[in-house]
């Protein structure tokens, strides 16, 4: 059971994750980090240890489908769930390699969007409908309009994704 990401770093090394990998979920934490700290702030409800580990380890497969670091893909995704498994991961947790990229789909939970939504902001992209999702999600664990959280979810967005050239210059 990973009980922190430096559990998950650990365990990515010890099956040959690259350097590169490594800094791509690194730079996809700070992101998580910057939602957590905004979900924190307006006192909603979440399992943030869930989020910290499903970022550090949503691209696992990239492990034994390293050409999706260049060219991009969609093998890892279903090999990451595998691999993840077969390593002890729970399987909420090792889900991440599939909803980071399939959560339209599959139903994924808040905090599975959330590790979507870092995985997109992270390179200064939005995704409306995910975002939507999300500051829905919020509004109701806080009981409240999507439109009383609409603006302080979006400058949140827009001003993490601003920074995603410096955050693509240091992934290098």
């Amino acid at each position: 059971m990973l009980k922190s990401t430096e559990d998950a770093f650990n365990l990515l090394e010890r099956l040959g994750a690259p350097p590169r990998l490594i800094k791509h979920l690194e730079l996809v934490g700070e992101v998580g980090d910057e939602v957590n700290s905004k979900l924190d702030d307006l006192g909603v409800q979440y399992d943030k240890r869930f989020i910290q580990i499903g970022i550090a380890v949503h691209d696992a497969g990239k492990i034994v489908h390293p050409s999706e670091l260049e060219k991009g893909g969609n093998l890892h995704e279903a090999a990451g769930e595998k691999l993840l498994l077969e390593h002890g991961v729970e399987a909420k947790i090792a889900r991440c390699c599939l909803s980071h990229a399939q959560y339209a789909s599959m139903g994924a939970s808040f905090e599975e969007l959330i590790v979507a939504l870092a995985d997109t902001l992270w390179k200064g992209s939005r995704a409306a409908d995910l975002e939507l999702q999300v500051i829905d999600d919020v509004a109701a664990r806080l009981q409240t309009d999507r439109w009383g959280l609409f603006q302080t979810f979006d400058s949140c967005f827009e001003e993490i994704a601003a920074a995603g050239d410096e955050r693509l210059s240091r992934s290098i």
